[in-house]
């Protein structure tokens, strides 16, 4: 005598619900959405908000909201379990809170410049090298004759 297993050990073979996601009609509004926020965001990369932190804000959120639509209706997470779409979409924004807090430090800190750079040195008499002596075109500090730095003389020894 055999028995038939398959159906007790396998319920949910037959059990299945009917997948319910959205239709063309939501994934054309979401894409029409996404399609907005990406004007949106050209449009905010054209406008000075008051220093380079707010551009960095303002740019971060509106991708932010751009992945979680994608992540919810496109990656279906919308129609799965809800604390999966909760945990998706705070992960984004606490990914863009340490991207903004990169971001801070990196522009605190002062421009590196290498220890060894020497400024250039502008030829005596060359124009925009500096301030000239009156009535004649030699910089401060040279001679007119010479356009050589002027000395002065040593202290005398007692």
């Amino acid at each position: 005598m055999a028995l038939d297993t398959t159906a007790a050990a396998h319920p949910e073979v037959h059990d299945h619900e009917p997948h319910v996601h959205g239709g063309p009609k939501l994934y054309g509004a979401i894409l029409g959405a996404l399609l907005v926020l990406t004007v949106i965001t050209v449009g905010a990369s054209m406008i000075d908000w008051g220093g380079g932190m707010a551009n960095v804000i303002i740019a971060m959120l509106i991708a932010t909201l751009k992945a979680s639509l994608v992540a919810l209706f496109f990656m279906h997470l919308r129609w799965d379990k809800p604390m999966t779409g909760i945990i998706f979409c705070s992960t984004l924004f606490f990914l863009g809170l340490f991207l903004i807090g990169c971001y801070t430090d990196q522009v605190a800190r002062p421009w590196p410049e290498p220890a060894n750079l020497k400024p250039p040195v502008a030829k005596p008499g060359a124009p925009g090298s500096g301030p000239t002596m009156p009535g004649t075109t030699a910089p401060v500090g040279t001679s007119p004759a010479s356009s050589a730095p002027v000395t002065p003389p040593a202290p005398a020894a007692h």
